[in-house]
């Protein structure tokens, strides 16, 4: 079966967190390609094709985000309640991925719609460990509706043969 790259945005301003996640994501052996930004600002203006990512080509909509919440600019829950109020966007899974464990910021991110939360853990070992479940649930198992990137609605599903 072939399948389309898996257009994954991380939104995270720790260089050490977004290596690690991209070094883990990379790992696997599903085909996606992954785009960082470093706040929250950053990841509107790739969603929405502004300033430094006005071309779609070099800024594809994403078919998952990776989302931390504490962010320069705009934070993540503001990130999120934009993506989920819009239409376009609002089926793109959203993962939050922070160190947060506070109640409020868990139960705001279910409230505005994430598809998941998860605490990063504080150790190395432990952090790689989640990364690679992370990559592996979301990457290998989750089906995408594979929209249709310009318009954002879903259409059919590319990642298979015509005849597979």
């Amino acid at each position: 079966m072939k399948r389309d790259p898996i257009n994954i945005l991380l939104v995270e301003d720790n260089d050490a967190h977004a290596e690690l996640v991209m070094r883990s994501l990379e790992e696997h052996s599903v085909a996606n390609r992954i785009f960082r930004v470093a706040d929250g600002e950053a990841a509107l203006d790739f969603l929405y094709h502004r300033s430094a990512y006005a071309d779609e080509g070099t800024s594809p909509r994403p078919h998952i985000i990776l989302l931390d919440l504490k962010l320069p600019r705009v934070s993540g829950l503001d990130v999120l309640e934009v993506v989920k109020q819009d239409a376009k966007l609002s089926t793109i899974p959203v993962v939050i991925l922070t160190t947060s464990q506070a109640e409020s910021d868990v139960s705001r991110a279910y409230d505005s719609r994430a598809n998941s939360y998860i605490s990063k853990p504080m150790g190395f070992e432990e952090f790689a460990r989640l990364m690679d479940e992370l990559g592996f649930f979301w990457l290998k198992w989750n089906q995408y509706p594979w929209p249709d990137h310009t318009t954002g609605k879903r259409g059919p599903d590319t990642r298979a043969e015509a005849g597979s």
